[in-house]
């Protein structure tokens, strides 16, 4: 664990983030024989940069000298996989930010230590093409470098999927949120599953959002 504190579960207020050092394999349990469920490498798959995870958890295995492991938010499907992966892999960080999305209110929320600092109208996902809900995380930040492209300057990966559709203009069906190039649909369910902000908006949250940052989605 870094100074300053243990690496502990999120909470209101803090949460826990990983970079991942080296390739590992996440398990399902604690414990080195216990079922692979994914391989994690240090780069991450879109933007290339470096691979960083949500902890929700980390637990010392078993006898004398045990191997301390830590529960992370896996990118992979079904939408909400963790896996345990060895401690010593990893690079902790503590993040006091979090993200809720409200689906009915069509609102995303981004919190600092517990306190609102950030309100901002979105559109989501079509009937047939729903935004999911759930616990994710930011996985990465891709940038266009195109402020009038149809994604807008940036995107917000999560560790989400589309439970509808799964490839969508070449990819995997994966979740974000982004801007958009239709500002005038923000407030409507208009999109194929993803979260769309006002470009302005999503420039606001590329200032202070990274990677491992939770994210809440609801009804």
């Amino acid at each position: 664990a870094p100074a300053g504190g243990a690496v502990g579960p999120p909470t209101g207020k803090e949460s826990w983030t990983a970079d991942v050092l080296a390739p590992v394999v996440a398990r399902a349990a604690p414990d080195g024989r216990a079922k692979p469920i994914s391989v994690v490498g240090p780069i991450a798959p879109i933007d290339g940069g470096r691979t960083v995870l949500a902890v929700g958890a980390v637990r010392r295995a078993k006898g004398r000298g045990g191997r301390l492991w830590a529960r992370v938010l896996l990118p992979v499907r079904p939408n909400g996989t963790q896996g345990w992966v060895p401690a010593d892999a990893l690079r902790f960080r503590r993040t006091r930010l979090r993200i809720t999305i409200d689906q009915s209110d069509r609102r995303l929320t981004l919190f600092r230590s517990g306190r609102a600092v950030l309100r901002a109208p979105v559109a989501i996902g079509k009937p047939a093409t729903p935004t999911p809900n759930g616990r994710f995380a930011v996985a990465e930040l891709i940038r266009t470098n195109e402020p009038g492209a149809f994604l807008g300057p940036v995107v917000f990966a999560l560790t989400g999927y589309s439970e509808t559709l799964n490839e969508f203009a070449g990819g995997d069906g994966r979740v974000a949120f982004h801007g958009t190039s239709l500002p005038q649909l923000v407030g409507t369910r208009a999109s194929h599953g993803c979260v769309r902000l006002r470009n302005e908006d999503a420039v606001r949250l590329l200032r202070v959002v990274r990677p491992g940052v939770p994210v809440t989605i609801r009804a």
